[in-house]
């Protein structure tokens, strides 16, 4: 039971069951020092793991100051690294005895891996060792503390009462809670002096009675506000969190002083029966954690299962092996987020996931390894191109030699890949040759360039004393058709300026025409519809624009029939109407207007069929 100071005296007669409080919290730990903090991260499966992974990951164990997780792994660890290493030393003394050696000469040295290994499994134990007494100086350095605190607190309570012994006894309790831990062999003896010297503080200094009660009146406040910070805990979500605020709440109660009598046992079990219903949220929580951890193990039985079925999976494609890695995968991303198993399990189920998956992964690299030597084929095949590429390229009979390139080019796209790190090298090879070639070829090509740029300064001028003669007012068609013909008879300019200088040709052309005086309407239009085809005649896709031209105009004469068949139904409906002569005047009119722009159409179509035809005769 607890003394009016709500400490513990080493003679009450309930210290057996109620101890300390710190005690009270160890009795009451979980089944697992780890469940609660470590159980629900994922295991790793160590057993396939390589000396180089060994080697990285006691480097990143050196640098963690967790060392009981550390300490942990380090012991799950050590014995497959050294089996590694026990395997590697008996294939060295086999190859040994087999030179002719003798066993007791034999001596196995270490690669640099297992000296890496070794210095950072001794760097790991030099901090915790340093760690440790580092903990177990300062607990001395408290200890040493404490009893001179001892030492002021027997000094005060044997000397005469003053106004400042109070507030010094205060000052004394203050030092002693923040002095920190002491050895364990330690606390009880120096609880059990420190709470007489309490109690003889109190009872020789009557004189203070009041200050005595105000003050277990305010320790009083202080651990009520401690019991409902206490009672808010069992709604902590996180039960770690709950239990790690509960330990510091049970410090903080023990250090706080005495409370009046009276309050001390109930105020006890207001605090414990707060406590007890975090053990009692935790205790649930571990049980529905050990009941998720058997349903962890039965997803993780059929993922299993699903795996097992990668380890006979054989294929020639490329595709096929990427498509199963990518599903494999997938599966152990589900296997991985699953979560932890019963520990007794982890072995067994880790076995069923890795085994296969190992052996998809053996399979697949010895696949990779085929696939390797097959590019090392296609990399002669591609060298032998480009020795042929290379003696080509100063050809100067420029068909026959470009046509030759093409086949090695078509060759080149035909041979599969070849290894990664000649790829580049070897394309810009052949791509250099065949380079050089064109290159060549395109010299010639400028050339033509120029010709083309002469002709479109040719065309310009025509294009020039076409707008001339619209200024001025064209004397006879047969001056425009004849720039017309020499503009059609000059060769192709170059290809950025083709568009703009035919449709300023047109242009001008259609200006002339416009501009020629005592031309009629259907003689001017008969003109302008000859020139646009004789410009046809020399386009490259002639025949495709003509047709449609031609298609053009046959909407025109159908819609043209229709509008007069309906202004001919609807003369017939007139006879009644009281203006029937205007009207019919007028319709008649426009029939007669639409029969006009009919024949028009019909002489264009003729003239369009005509030079259809023209274009095809010599292909004939």
């Amino acid at each position: 039971m607890l003394n009016e100071n709500g400490l513990l005296v080493e003679n009450d007669e309930k210290n057996a069951q109620l101890k300390d409080t710190n005690t009270l919290i160890t009795d009451n730990s979980l089944p697992d020092d780890h469940l609660l903090e470590e159980d629900n991260q994922t295991p790793v499966d160590y057993t396939h793991f390589q000396k180089a992974d060994f080697v990285a990951l006691i480097k990143e164990l050196s640098k963690d100051d967790d060392f009981k997780k550390v300490e942990r792994i380090v012991k799950e660890i050590k014995p497959l690294f050294d089996a590694i290493r026990n395997a590697e030393k008996n294939q060295a003394l086999d190859r040994y005895l087999t030179d002719g050696g003798t066993k007791e000469d034999f001596e196995f040295k270490l690669d640099e891996q297992d000296q890496l290994f070794d210095a950072n499994l001794k760097l790991i134990r030099d901090r915790k060792q340093t760690h440790f007494k580092q903990l177990e100086d300062q607990k001395n350095n408290s200890l040493n503390k404490k009893n001179e605190i001892l030492e002021k607190l027997r000094a005060l309570v044997d000397g005469e009462d003053s106004p400042q012994a109070f507030h010094q006894f205060k000052d004394l309790q203050y030092q002693w809670k923040n002095s920190g831990p002491v050895p364990v062999a330690f606390l009880k003896t120096l609880w059990a002096n420190y709470n007489a010297l309490i109690d003889r503080f109190y009872d020789h200094r009557n004189i203070y009675f009041e200050l005595k009660e105000l003050d277990r009146r305010k320790n009083l406040e202080v651990k009520k506000e401690l019991c409902v910070k206490a009672e808010k805990l069992s709604a902590q979500p996180s039960i770690q969190a709950a239990v790690r605020e509960l330990n510091e709440l049970h410090n903080d109660f023990r250090h706080v002083g005495p409370v009046p009598k009276e309050d001390q046992e109930p105020l006890w079990q207001r605090f414990k029966i707060a406590s007890d219903a975090v053990y009692a949220k935790r205790d649930a929580f571990v049980a529905n954690l050990q009941q998720e951890f058997t349903k962890n193990l039965e997803l993780k039985n059929a993922i299993g299962e699903e795996v097992s079925a990668f380890a006979e999976f054989n294929s020639d494609r490329i595709k096929d092996w990427n498509e199963k890695t990518k599903q494999l995968l997938a599966l152990q991303t589900k296997w991985d987020a699953i979560g932890s198993v019963p520990r007794a399990k982890q072995k067994e189920i880790n076995k069923k996931f890795w085994t296969p998956f190992k052996s998809f992964f053996h399979k697949k690299s010895l696949f990779f390894k085929k696939l390797d030597e097959e590019r090392a084929k296609n990399l002669k095949i591609k060298e032998e191109i480009v020795a042929s590429a290379v003696a080509l390229k100063e050809s100067t009979d420029w068909d026959k030699t470009s046509n030759q390139l093409k086949v090695l080019q078509t060759r080149w796209k035909e041979v599969g890949p070849v290894p990664e790190r000649w790829r580049e090298k070897i394309y810009q090879q052949f791509k250099e040759a065949c380079d050089f070639f064109f290159e060549q070829r395109r010299g010639l090509q400028k050339q033509v360039d120029q010709e083309q740029e002469f002709n479109l300064e040719k065309k310009e001028a025509i294009i020039a004393k076409l707008n001339e003669l619209a200024s001025q007012k064209a004397s006879s068609l047969q001056e425009v058709q004849s720039l017309q013909a020499q503009f059609n008879s000059l060769g192709f300019v170059p290809k950025q300026s083709m568009a703009s200088t035919k449709n300023r040709f047109t242009e001008a052309v259609n200006k002339a025409i416009n501009s020629i005086e005592n031309l009629s309407e259907q003689d001017r239009s008969n003109a302008t519809l000859e020139m646009e085809l004789n410009t046809l005649r020399t386009d490259p896709q002639a025949d495709r624009k003509i047709f449609h031209k031609e298609q053009a105009i046959r909407k025109q004469m159908a819609k043209i029939e229709n509008d007069m068949g309906v202004l001919q139904n609807n003369l017939s409906f007139f006879d009644r109407a009281k203006n029937a002569d205007q009207m019919k005047e007028e319709y008649g009119q426009k029939i007669k207007e639409a029969s006009e722009h009919l024949k028009d159409l019909k002489k264009q179509l003729k003239m369009l069929q005509q030079s259809g035809e023209a274009l095809v005769k010599p292909n004939s």
